[in-house]
């Protein structure tokens, strides 16, 4: 083992190198420059060790802790040099004091372990990166999420105590330059979290960076409680820590429980505890929406009780009633809150207890949330959360969230060897793709997965194509809830059929952004940060997302084998899709060629052709191929459904023979641009417009992953150029596989030179800014497939690290991005492993990272649960049934629960 040892002092780091034997031993030192923070001076360190195997690091003169044993003192700065250095070389790192503890062996494991299944931060943040970091330690069960603020804290510039309930959208209309723009909004709930403390009835302590010494937040992924530890010295000279403990109930649903820990360090005195709900909150978390109207609730009244508060609201437009109730219990005796002085008090509720205290004794508090929303249930809401906080408690609340993540992880999780950082944020994917939808099991809750979850406002909590890079994963883990999610889209089938008719088409035509209705919620003008102007915005055309629902139908019905879901709700929803397709589609005589225009393509950036009087594009490859597999499916999908199930979905529908043989025509006679080269053109007209001078743009702005807002800031649009946001005519690549978008060209009568793959690849990355986190991910799976590995893994691990790192510069602030989330958990199995469950038969090619020693895993498909342990060698595969699947070129055989090795 090659370890180094760190000796931090206030203007150097010393490090001694120490390969296990004892050969090669270096000592060196690293002097801080004062122009760069202690992170830019730690990178240094990757400099010196370049070269070197480092398998671990070992701090000799750590602070002494009671959240991380590896804390040290720089020049009258802290700062967790063992988080940082294992974010920077991917290594465990502990202290000497815990090798000493434990012995080196078992501290390192102890370490990986912990480092495995927590996402820590540790010292106090301002702005967008403090709430980015909210924003990833979300406490949630799918029915609400609230975000890991402080309890302490109210909304300001530093901090963000938003809660959400999935589903709850309410519309306002603002005259914006004279004009009426309506918007409709996830709804910021009441501020049910807050709690703090007050020392001799002094007034409620919040959130200060001049009484903060430490605080360290830690969200435990085995259990999906969030901890914060906070050591406070006030101006009057007290000393105390506070820890505080939030958790979501998952079986109860409707409950969010708090635990308050204080321990006064250096006084005995009077201690109040102060718990509060705060209705007069705004959507406040997204700041170019300022703009708007954004106060979606009046408070309808407040009440209390023994121990207990209540506030009711009702939203302004949807007319949605809610009400929350919290329950305070702890040491002492509860007392009549003293008047709040601040604005808005009057819609706010709020309890106190007090308690003699001595010093070095822990005081704890439970604080009980629960929330009932009209939406879910019927009845006196009141009521319901009078009667069900009588039942709530911290300990039952942890229980039930602990026992479900036991079950999901058992299930769910995957287990990656060899890369620390790999494996914590997979975990922490999983736990933000389930913790945002889980409640929606229940068949209660009517609500889909949106692209933020339940820990922001951006995209102003909408559905959109995203759900497609997420219901896989749920398919293969969760189908009883990946039916509900599908559910939420069938049940707004009736507003996509008017939406069509509206529109002048047949059949459905989904929304891009869908909310409550199902009705579109696209917004039709945009702000520029860059010129702080507003834009048309013409996003609603990607109609696409009708082919992302037909996506997710089909995929989940292969996966789960659910014949029952296809014959009530699927095909249904399928033909209607397809009649829309089929009415958006023009046939040229002269070439007997069919065109599909006025639609933009995934790449966001063109919504029209330069200097065109119509928005919208025409033959945009990706929609037209993808159109054509979906009249393929149907065709096949009534081959296996019976001659009642059709006939009166035929009649529902109105498709008759006539509808499917233009079906059949359309799919195999879609236009494409595609070169001479065997380029596809991303749409037609594409390869008319001129390319842009990359390098010029990014030395001259540096980050260009938003090149439309560059190029309107400088008077030109990027409609005129041959650059692209994401993959969008590679695009059919990750959904589907090279074999079967080759067979379809060939069906529409293209055919492509051998290495067109690579040569498409090669010229669209040439173009692409990356100005989604979508494309990383997505373009890491092609150049996967295209057998460029190391490309793979720096796009992967750059979609990995984009909530973490937050690398578009604030948006993580305004929500986590569960799209890339469920994309890049996808990649690993999927690409990485190899295990193909997507296809019509499963088959495994993998291609592991060399950053990975091994990945374990299971899916459940069409009912048969299977288990992957797979390594750079090595595939071993089990099944709890009989089953067939093909190792490489090799079909295989199972028997159940048998393992059996593959050598590949």
């Amino acid at each position: 083992m090659k370890i180094i040892t760190l000796h931090v002092l206030d203007d150097s780091l010393e490090v001694s190198y120490h390969p296990t034997d004892q050969t090669g031993e270096r000592q060196f030192i690293i002097a801080y420059n004062s122009e760069q923070t202690i992170g830019e001076n730690l990178e240094n360190l990757r400099l010196k060790l370049a070269g070197l195997d480092v398998d671990a690091a070992v701090v000799d003169n750590a602070l002494s802790y009671p959240f991380s044993d590896t804390v040290v003192g720089i020049n009258h700065q802290r700062i967790d040099i063992g988080l940082a250095i294992t974010n920077m070389l991917n290594i465990p790192v502990v202290s000497k004091q815990a090798i000493a503890d434990q012995g080196l062996e078992a501290a390192l494991a102890t370490k990986r372990d912990y480092l495995a299944w927590h996402l820590d931060y540790y010292g106090q943040y301002q702005g967008k990166r403090n709430y980015g970091q909210e924003a990833m330690l979300t406490v949630g069960n799918g029915f609400f999420g609230v975000r890991g603020a402080y309890t302490e804290a109210h909304a300001d510039a530093d901090n963000y105590p938003g809660m959400y309930t999935a589903g709850l959208y309410d519309q306002l209309t603002t005259n914006l330059n004279g004009r009426q723009v309506t918007n409709e909004d996830l709804v910021n709930l009441p501020n049910a979290q807050a709690l703090s403390f007050g020392v001799d009835h002094q007034n409620p302590f919040q959130i200060k960076a001049a009484d903060i010494q430490d605080i360290y937040r830690s969200l435990d992924l085995h259990t999906g409680t969030l901890t914060t530890t906070m050591l406070v010295q006030l101006s009057t000279g007290h000393t105390l820590q506070i820890k505080t403990s939030k958790v979501a109930n998952f079986k109860d649903w409707h409950r969010l429980a708090i635990r308050y820990s204080i321990t006064p360090i250096n006084f005995a005195g009077s201690l109040q505890v102060y718990s509060t709900i705060d209705g007069s909150v705004v959507n406040g978390n997204v700041a170019r929406y300022n703009a708007f109207d954004q106060r979606h609730l009046r408070v309808t009244g407040t009440s209390q009780q023994p121990d207990s508060i209540f506030l009711e609201a009702q939203t302004r437009s949807s007319h949605v009633d809610l009400t929350l109730g919290a329950h305070l219990t702890g040491p002492g005796e509860a007392l009549t809150a003293p008047s709040d002085t601040r604005p808005n008090a009057e819609q706010q509720v709020r309890q106190m207890r007090s308690v003699d205290v001595q010093p070095q004794h822990t005081y704890t508090f439970e604080k009980n949330v629960v929330l009932f929303t009209s939406r879910e249930t019927t009845g006196n809401l009141l009521s319901a959360a009078t009667d069900e906080l009588q039942q709530a408690s911290f300990a039952d609340t942890l229980a039930s969230s602990t026992a479900y993540w036991q079950k999901r992880w058992a299930d769910a999780d995957i287990q990656i060897s060899g890369d620390i950082t790999s494996q914590k944020l997979t975990r922490v994917n999983l736990y933000h793709l389930f913790s945002a939808v889980q409640a929606i099991r229940s068949g209660k809750i009517d609500a889909s997965i949106n692209a933020r979850g339940l820990d922001g406002e951006a995209y102003r909590g909408h559905v959109f194509w995203d759900e497609m890079f997420d219901l896989p994963v749920f398919a293969l883990h969760d189908p009883k809830l990946t039916r509900q999610l599908l559910m939420y889209r069938y049940r707004r089938l009736p507003a996509a059929k008017k939406n069509a008719q509206a529109a002048g088409y047949a059949g459905a035509m989904f929304p891009w952004q869908s909310g409550e209705h199902g009705d579109e919620q696209s917004q039709v003008t945009h702000l520029n940060p860059l010129t702080n102007t507003w834009d048309p915005d013409y996003s609603s055309l990607q109609r696409h997302v009708s082919l992302a629902i037909a996506y997710n139908v089909i995929l989940y019905c292969r996966i789960t084998g659910d014949t029952d879901f296809m014959a009530k709700y699927g095909l249904e929803m399928l033909q209607e899709i397809g009649q829309f397709w089929l009415s958006k589609t023009t046939l040229n005589n002269a070439n007997h060629r069919y065109t599909i225009d006025k639609v933009m393509g995934p790449d966001e950036f063109h919504e029209n052709y330069p200097n065109a009087d119509t928005t919208g594009l025409a033959n945009n490859a990706y929609t037209n191929l993808m159109v054509t597999w979906l009249f393929n499916q149907l065709k096949e999908i009534r081959q296996t459904l019976t001659p009642a199930t059709l006939k009166a979905v035929d009649q529902k529908t109105q498709v008759t023979a006539e509808t499917r043989q233009q079906f059949a025509a359309v799919s195999h006679h879609l236009k494409l641009d595609i070169s001479p080269d065997g380029i596809i053109g991303q749409f037609e007209g594409y390869f008319k417009l001129p390319q842009l001078d990359f390098t010029k743009y990014r030395q001259k702005y540096g980050d260009i992953s938003r090149m439309d807002r560059i190029l309107k800031a400088e008077g030109k649009t990027p409609d005129a150029y041959q650059v692209a946001k994401q993959a969008d005519a590679l695009m059919v690549l990750y959904n589907l596989d090279a074999p079967q978008v080759a067979g379809l060209l060939q069906q529409l009568g293209y055919e492509l030179p051998h290495h067109a793959l690579i040569q498409n690849l090669q010229y669209y990355l040439d173009r692409t800014t990356h100005g989604s986190t979508l494309s990383r991910i997505v373009y890491a799976a092609l150049t996967a497939m295209a057998g460029n590995m190391d490309q793979s893994w720096k796009l992967f691990s750059q979609a990995l690290f984009s909530d973490y790192y937050d690398i578009q510069g604030g948006t993580t602030a305004e929500g986590i991005h569960l799209g890339v989330m469920g994309a890049v958990t996808l990649m690993s199995t999927r690409y990485y492993a190899g295990v193909d469950a997507l296809g019509e038969d499963l088959t495994v090619n993998p291609h592991l990272p060399q950053a990975w020693d091994a990945v374990k895993f299971s899916h459940l498909l069409r009912g048969t649960r299977y288990t992957f342990a797979i390594d750079h060698h090595h595939v071993t595969v089990t099944a709890d049934h009989a089953a067939t699947l093909k190792i490489g070129q090799q079909p295989v055989s199972l028997k159940p629960n048998v393992p059996q090795t593959i050598t590949y």
